[in-house]
């Protein structure tokens, strides 16, 4: 077992050589004559397990020395026992609320004092065990909530994944309307406005539950999901129940889990509510304006930019360019028209989105031609 080390601090050479000699036999010794050089020898490498201080000391006496140790966090932890002539009740009382671990007046009792140091290092010791097992539970706790997040990214995307192969034209859509989210809420931040209800946590949970915006789709047949003509009005219903479809389906998960999950929440939301307008035309409760949760709002436009410059069963890709033209025309009926506002300020980074997540080569290609027009203008 590693000896201790014990630094003494005190002006009067007679003193450190009493308690040098008193210790040494238990324990390594290091001396300084003054707080100053107390403060070099605590600051090096190898810093004391322990310290003796004495008080009354001139130019910086062992209160002031006391201070500058606690001030700084590399040695604030370091016991330290006063050792001084001074008895005054009030003294000891005003060196133990300045962080002093133990008083000691002089003359001392050897063996009183032995007994101090050694109480002081075993509570010491005891404390850093305390440290150090739960550095290793909070470490083990990140481990885990890193762990269960992947699991459930994971999960979200095999889940998105699977809606989506009921309608290969979608690709890569999950991806980038992820993405375009992603963005979006992050440019928001910026805004006073919105800035209140999109902390880096509540970005991060849109994006993970962004996936699940379609979920319901499973629920919808063939003969309609995959139908190359326009709906007609009774298929066109049966289209419109996606939504509560996949917010049913998220309900039942957080049932049985027994418990609110706060990406299931707001999955639920995005599910539910994207499809609804600003003007209140949209399905499938047709809310309004801010009736609409934040969350679906910026759905909205993610999701219809996708849609318009993708590939459907049902439609060919528009350029970039057009798809915004068209959205314009949606900017207070179909969209908020702050968030719409944010999304013109950063369409460039969705189209750089477009282009990584692209479908197919040939559409990359077409996508590349739209993004070199984008920057020439």
């Amino acid at each position: 077992m590693n000896q201790k080390t014990i630094l003494v601090v005190d002006d009067a050479p007679d003193n450190l050589m009493l308690l040098s000699n008193l210790l040494k036999q238990k324990y390594k010794v290091k001396v300084a004559n003054s707080g100053e050089k107390a403060l070099k020898v605590i600051s090096s490498d190898q810093r004391p397990d322990l310290i003796l201080l004495d008080i009354l000391m001139p130019h910086m006496d062992g209160y002031e020395t006391l201070r500058r140790i606690k001030e700084d966090e590399a040695t604030r932890d370091i016991p330290i026992i006063f050792l001084t002539a001074l008895s005054d009740a009030e003294d000891e009382k005003h060196g133990l609320e300045l962080g002093a671990s133990d008083y000691v007046t002089k003359p001392i009792s050897p063996a009183i004092m032995m007994a101090r140091i050694k109480t002081q290092l075993e509570n010491k010791a005891a404390a850093d065990f305390l440290k150090n097992q739960n550095s290793f539970l909070d470490a083990e706790v990140q481990k885990r909530t890193e762990e269960i997040s992947a699991i459930q990214e994971v999960t979200i995307s095999a889940l998105a994944s699977l809606a989506e192969t009921r309608d290969s034209d979608t690709g890569n859509h999950i991806k980038r309307t992820q993405h375009y989210v992603k963005l979006l809420a992050q440019h928001l931040q910026k805004n006073p406005k919105f800035a209140p209800f999109l902390d880096d946590t509540m970005i991060k949970t849109l994006f993970m539950s962004a996936p699940l915006h379609d979920i319901g789709k499973v629920g919808i047949p063939d003969s309609i999901l995959l139908k190359p003509g326009r709906f007609t009005p009774e298929e066109f219903e049966i289209m419109k129940t996606h939504t509560t479809l996949g917010a049913e389906a998220i309900a039942r998960a957080e049932e049985d889990l027994g418990f609110e999950v706060k990406f299931l929440k707001i999955a639920k939301e995005i599910t539910l509510y994207h499809q609804e307008k600003f003007d209140g035309s949209g399905y499938p409760e047709g809310l309004k304006g801010e009736q609409i949760p934040l969350s679906a709002r910026i759905m909205a436009v993610a999701d219809v930019y996708d849609a318009l410059i993708s590939k459907r069963v049902y439609k060919e890709p528009v350029s970039h360019e057009k798809g915004v033209a068209i959205m314009r025309e949606g900017r207070g009926t179909h969209f908020d028209p702050d968030i719409f506002d944010a999304f013109l300020e950063i369409q460039d980074t969705f189209l750089e989105v477009a282009l990584r997540y692209a479908d197919a080569e040939d559409e990359l290609q077409k996508k590349k031609e739209h993004l070199s027009l984008f920057a020439r203008e």
